[in-house]
């Protein structure tokens, strides 16, 4: 569990990235009637920024929260884990993103979830994701410092200048989209990003555009769900540059698979990406395999504990380690270590986060 940091601890946490994108609440049902419903710091570039400072990295993400509740609980839990909020409240803030989840059990003993962007209360819609803009960006981009990752999940104006910026300082650039958005800035994010991860669920067609680009990336990766995922590199101008496929790990249990995506993707840039795109450039084919399957390790460790990140409230970081490795080796990981659940205040009711409900 994080704790007041050590001089051991911050000679450690050297790697830093910085990220824009979609920060929000998520309020967790779980699955079993009268459990408790518990809010975590979420959103994709929120998981893969806390899951990088789990990992010992400097993490700061860039939005704009306001000071609402919702945006208070994420600071919370942001700072639980050494997150810094120093880029967070740009302005004009605006209202921090709240998402449900619900968790549901299978016939087969395993577990599915649906997110919804509507109060269980009252229904009213909740509130969505507002892209920093352009005016902030360029504030922020003078205030960067010694970035070894920069990830964006959604396109803007503003993460773009940002993506720039980060490129032009040495970080590796980072693109998970959730869907294409604005064609034209789509494209652009993919001319800057190093590497690129989506969904084969999200993207079904692949990356629009992306033959015709002078600059590609340098790593694709397309996840598969339970089927794995697949990859394509340019690693040091050695080895196919075909696609290669990953089959995923069998998870020790499954009760909620919400952010094993995130889990992926941090752990593959904390094995990578710490030195920045110099580091990324010296990687050869065996060890992005390697960091690949250590990032599928940690997806599937993640997939036996509720909520995107339940597993950082459930264990330390030496438990989620030795997890990871036993996963690795084809073994059956322990679902939980010894450290006692520790998880966010549980609520009855979600009506201090909607608008609607408290008007």
């Amino acid at each position: 569990m994080p704790m007041d940091e050590t001089p051991e601890m911050r000679e450690e946490a050297r790697s830093v990235a910085y990220g824009t994108g979609l920060i929000a609440l998520d309020i967790v049902f779980p699955a079993e009637v009268g459990g408790t419903v518990a809010a975590w710091a979420g959103g994709t570039c929120g998981n893969v920024l806390a899951i990088l400072a789990y990992l010992g990295w400097e993490a700061h993400p860039i939005a704009r929260l306001n000071g609402d509740s919702p945006s208070e609980w994420v600071r919370e839990d942001l700072r639980r884990w050494g997150v810094r909020l120093d880029l967070a409240d740009l302005s004009p803030t605006a209202s921090t993103p709240v998402i449900i989840q619900y968790i549901r059990r299978t016939p087969t003993g395993g577990a599915t979830h649906r997110f919804s962007w509507a109060c269980p209360d009252c229904g009213a819609s909740l509130p969505r994701y507002r892209a920093v803009t352009a005016g902030a960006a360029e504030e922020a981009a003078s205030r960067l410092r010694s970035p070894s990752v920069f990830f964006l999940d959604r396109v803007s104006r503003g993460s773009l200048i940002l993506a720039a910026a980060s490129a032009s300082l040495g970080a590796v650039v980072v693109f998970e989209p959730s869907g294409i958005g604005d064609p034209k800035l789509f494209r652009e994010a993919l001319s800057l990003a190093d590497v690129v991860k989506y969904s084969s669920d999200r993207l079904a067609g692949g990356l629009p555009g992306l033959d015709d680009l002078e600059r590609k990336p340098r790593l694709l990766i397309e996840t598969q769900g339970r089927g794995g995922l697949r990859y394509r590199a340019d690693v040091r101008g050695r080895g196919p540059r075909g696609w290669r496929d990953l089959r995923a790990f069998e998870a020790p249990v499954v009760r909620d698979s919400a952010g094993s995506g995130d889990w992926c993707t941090a752990a593959l840039l904390h094995q990578l990406a710490g030195k920045g795109i110099a580091g990324l450039e010296a990687v050869t084919q065996d060890l992005l395999a390697d960091a690949l399957r250590y990032g599928q390790a940690a997806a599937a460790w993640n997939c036996s504990f509720e909520g995107a990140r339940g597993g950082m409230y459930r264990t330390d970081r030496p438990v989620f380690d030795a997890a990871v490795d036993r996963i690795l080796g084809g073994h059956e990981a322990e679902a939980h270590g010894p450290t006692p659940p520790s998880v966010p205040a549980a609520m009855a009711s979600v009506q201090g986060f909607c608008a609607a409900c408290t008007a």
